[in-house]
């Protein structure tokens, strides 16, 4: 079983920056890929980025340019540097962990971007 927490959530202004953190934690595989997902009210979720255990990283296109996405596998933790920050970027975000056999997910993270 692993243990997903996720923190740094919160209220920017458009234009402001956040950085979410996720901490992973029980039996984590170290083959694994780690992501971030959205979802805004009425809208379904969404795959924001993710990122390999080796350093690969894929994003949505909405966010190219203004996210980044990290990991310490030494810590199992994963990041996002949200940069540029829009209205549109409101959601709830929730870290990912997929691993042989398993998938598991944190309990959300509210990021509201509003003036």
């Amino acid at each position: 079983q692993v243990h997903l927490v996720e923190s740094g959530g919160g209220l920017v202004q458009p234009g402001g920056s956040l950085r979410l953190s996720c901490a992973a934690s029980g039996s984590v595989d170290r083959i694994n890929t780690m992501g971030w997902y959205r979802q805004a009210p009425g809208k379904q979720r969404e795959l924001v980025a993710g990122i390999t255990v080796a350093g690969s990283t894929a994003y949505a296109d909405s966010v190219k340019g203004r996210f980044t996405i990290s990991r310490d596998n030494a810590k199992n933790t994963l990041y996002l540097q949200m940069s540029s920050l829009k209205p549109e970027d409101t959601a709830v975000y929730y870290c990912h962990l997929g691993q042989p056999g398993d998938d598991y997910w944190g309990q959300g993270t509210q990021v509201t971007v509003s003036s």
